[in-house]
């Protein structure tokens, strides 16, 4: 499973929007990865921000 897949798993599991913190500590990621993965996903369309330092999937 890749960065994006396992950002989104944390995401779906979680079941509410999560910060970069708390993906961070469910993923056991590196935290400058989790960041550039999130940015990139963002410009992709595939994330977005419900409220300030929040991550959601976008549906």
């Amino acid at each position: 499973m890749d960065i994006k897949e396992t950002i989104i798993k944390a995401i779906k599991d979680s079941g509410k929007p999560l910060r970069t913190g708390e993906i961070v500590e469910k993923t056991r990621l590196v935290k400058k990865d989790v960041d550039k993965a999130i940015k990139k996903m963002k410009e992709e369309g595939v994330l977005n921000s419900p409220k300030r330092c929040f991550v959601d999937i976008k549906r």
